[in-house]
């Protein structure tokens, strides 16, 4: 029974470890949460290899013979297999349960010198907000270990934050701000996910994450003001990219989204009246193959005048010339 417990054990920690079941661990808080995972892992592998060894040896040791179909002797019970296979598994919840909250706790530190950026979700998109600087983007861009508040409020339904190799995974719901703690130790580019079904466009609903040097993120953060102060096309970019890019493909911004219509098709040649009712009235007219009350039809309310103007100045001059 041993060596049949030894043989099960050694394979399964075999497959754990020679399989790369996780993606990269990218942020602090990964490495905390891949070290629960793995005291939980290597539990279940050993409580695996013990119940095994025990039905492949009993299986052996008391199967009957060919011509034996009397019913089994009557037994009561072992009072104390009883009291152990109680008392260890209580044990090791408790372990587990203790250290979860350890490790909960850990990740949900707000460390006294943070960066904070809002997140806002809608369907079917992403936008990152830094306070600081009044600059928006549809592009989560963060400085390489430093550690990172975000705040999280959805515009409509309920959505999840997700980047995998961060780990890290928050519900954004509507009417209330949802907090998460990251620091990424790890520069590179990411994706953002949904992970609650929000709708229709629920498997399209992505944004890139950026992770770069400190010097590389207020370079890119100054060039975001620069676009926001300059106003016009540049900013309508911007807000393009950032508002409409997750569901849109549009050549000139490099935005591929398919829960939308193409708007360099749809939108070719038509006039600056017919793009701004479309952005407030979406319902207006229904691109062919496309269906009504996906497209948030609350724009008119997220954007100033300014912005809207710069949004369809862009789309006019841009749209079907990619």
């Amino acid at each position: 029974m041993v060596l049949v417990g030894v043989a099960v054990g050694g394979a399964l920690a075999l497959v754990a470890v020679l399989i790369p079941w996780l993606p990269p661990a990218d942020s602090t808080q990964a490495h905390k949460i891949d070290d629960l995972y793995w005291f939980v892992t290597i539990i279940c592998v050993v409580i695996f290899a013990l119940v095994a060894s025990v039905a492949v040896y009993s299986i052996w040791k008391f199967r009957a013979p060919p011509d034996d179909f009397d019913d089994g002797s009557p037994i009561h019970g072992h009072t104390g297999l009883e009291v152990v296979w109680t008392a260890v598994p209580a044990v090791l919840v408790t372990a587990i349960s203790i250290y979860s909250g350890v490790v909960l706790t850990q990740i949900e530190d707000v460390p006294a010198q943070h960066r904070i950026v809002q997140v806002s979700a809608q369907q079917f998109a992403w936008s990152f907000t830094y306070p600081e600087a009044k600059v928006t983007s549809g592009q989560l861009t963060l400085p390489v270990n430093q550690p990172v508040e975000l705040t999280m409020t959805a515009k409509d339904v309920i959505h999840s934050f997700w980047v995998p190799q961060w780990r890290m995974k928050k519900d954004v719901v509507p009417g209330i701000e949802t907090n998460l703690i990251i620091t990424p130790n790890k520069t590179g580019v990411f994706t953002v996910m949904c992970t609650e079904l929000c709708g229709l466009g629920h498997a399209a609903m992505r944004a890139r994450a950026v992770v770069m040097s400190q010097e590389d993120f207020q370079s890119w953060l100054d060039q975001q003001k620069k676009a926001a102060a300059a106003g016009g096309s540049a900013q309508g970019k911007t807000l393009f990219t950032q508002q409409c890019g997750t569901c849109h493909t549009l050549a000139d911004a490099g935005t591929k989204g398919e829960v939308g219509p193409d708007l360099d098709k749809v939108l070719a040649g038509k006039t600056a009246d017919f793009i701004h009712e479309s952005i407030v009235n979406p319902n207006a007219e229904i691109a062919a193959g496309y269906k009504a009350n996906v497209m948030p039809g609350n724009f008119a309310e997220l954007l100033s005048d300014q912005q809207l103007t710069s949004l369809v100045d862009y789309l006019t001059k841009t749209a079907g010339k990619g």
